[in-house]
């Protein structure tokens, strides 16, 4: 049940020209999702009773990445990027009369850890805002945060700084926490007279101790502050997200014979004592089930493999395929929306779209289920414990029934019986001493064809 004391304003709404992009920033894809929805998922995890997301550029691909994360989520637009305060500030309208904390989160900001926003909502009860704060290494440009024991004085933009306070190293995350009705009104109060000429929310630390609040800071690691400008940033982030994601599965159980090898999404669900070999990608939308083995080169997006089931080397399992217990998916096959039930076993060089697989049923190399005749696709169901020839094409929509089985080589365009064979192939015809003369007659062609 979500907790009313808690709301969630998720700034999204910069371009990001040094990207380069025409993609809004928040959307570009980290650990296979919008950098949006990693920064969404550990605000989530505080169980919020609002969510708004503050769009700008792109807001319409924004707004509908947002909602694929969270369909409940609120959306407000920011017309003009006037700066962070101005952002926050949007968002005043639709929070208005709801009690408890907010949080603000940026959507480019993808490694903030839920525990951490934990220790911020803890740090309430000391402080009325609540800043998240680092010690970096190169300070840089970072706005820098002003202390005086744990009470924090004032946050201090680069441009705006003195060499003296260029000299600290703790430096501004720019996540803030304080009750809604006190953040709305601080902004509220917040003006543009500095450097950049935009409205500042680091300028609310010093209006609420203007007013008589205190203000503290939680420190967290540099790394879980890593913001996104630029391509190479995104890339360090994509490293740093994948070193995560293999540390957390080993620690579940999850044997990577090649971690450095194996990519990961931000949604991989796997099973303690599943096998992942070397060079596996996991797009989103994968659970792999305990004691299952995916083998190396295979590349799996939006499907369900289930306990003892084995998966490769070199397949490809697309949205929607679900494999039961004790499946086999072998080499260079490939299955898109579709079940394979209990036992099926497809070895090596075959295409299953939109079918059903019966359980115990045996696949032969090379067969194809042709569900799409250009225009629409359609399904084939297979019955338990058929046997499907090698090189058998399955005409869609197309049923073999339990126990039948097809000769290979078949082109199968109507329903087949339970346990009946079905051969739909041409009749061979041989003819004598042809095949030496067919190459007389190539070979003095292609000798006539030189001498023009």
């Amino acid at each position: 049940m979500a907790s009313p004391s808690v709301s969630l304003i998720v700034l999204a709404a910069g371009q990001g020209t040094r990207m380069n992009s025409d993609l809004p920033k928040v959307l570009h894809p980290l650990g296979a999702a919008p950098l949006l929805h990693h920064a969404m998922r550990a605000g989530q995890a505080l169980d919020p009773a609002r969510i708004v997301v503050v769009a700008g550029h792109g807001a319409e691909a924004v707004t509908k990445a947002a909602r694929a994360f969270d369909e409940t989520v609120d959306v407000v637009v920011q017309a003009e990027q006037l700066g962070t305060a101005h952002a926050v500030a949007q968002a005043a309208p639709l929070l208005a009369g709801v009690p408890g904390e907010a949080v603000v989160l940026y959507g480019d900001t993808p490694f903030v850890r839920t525990e951490t926003l934990e220790a911020m909502l803890a740090a309430r009860s000391r402080h009325a805002v609540v800043v998240l704060g680092f010690h970096a290494r190169d300070p840089g440009r970072y706005g820098r945060l002003v202390t005086s024991g744990d009470t924090l004085e004032k946050i201090v933009e680069f441009k705006d700084a003195t060499d003296e306070v260029l000299a600290i190293s703790l430096c501004n995350s720019g996540v803030i926490c304080a009750e809604a009705k006190l953040l709305f009104d601080l902004v509220a109060a917040v003006d543009n007279k500095n450097a950049s000429g935009e409205y500042y929310l680091t300028d609310i630390v010093e209006l609420a101790r203007a007013q008589g609040h205190s203000a503290g800071v939680v420190i967290c690691d540099e790394s879980e502050t890593l913001g996104i400008n630029t391509r190479a940033q995104l890339a360090e982030a994509e490293a740093e997200f994948q070193k995560r994601a293999r540390a957390e599965a080993l620690e579940d159980g999850v044997t990577l014979t090649a971690p450095e090898t194996v990519f990961f999404a931000l949604d991989t669900h796997i099973g303690r004592d599943a096998v992942i070999a070397p060079n596996v990608v996991f797009g989103p939308g994968v659970t792999v089930e305990s004691g299952a083995e995916i083998k190396a080169f295979c590349h799996l997006e939006g499907c369900h493999v289930s306990r003892g089931a084995t998966v490769g080397p070199f397949a490809r399992l697309r949205p929607g395929a679900e494999l039961a217990e004790d499946v086999h998916v072998g080499n260079f096959v490939e299955i898109k929306n579709s079940v394979l039930d209990e036992g099926v076993k497809v070895g090596h060089l075959s295409y299953l779209g939109d079918a059903h697989v019966g359980e115990a049923t045996n696949i032969g190399a090379g067969t194809i289920t042709c569900n799409y005749d250009g225009v629409s696709k359609h399904r084939t169901e297979i019955g338990a414990r058929a046997f499907i020839g090698s090189d058998t094409m399955l005409v869609a929509p197309v049923k073999i029934g339990a126990g039948a089985m097809t000769g290979s080589g078949s082109v199968i365009t109507e329903d087949v019986p339970a346990e009946a064979l079905a051969l739909g192939r041409a009749r061979q015809v041989n003819k004598p001493g042809f095949a030496t003369k067919l190459m007389d007659l190539y070979k003095a062609a292609k000798a006539a064809k030189k001498g023009v």
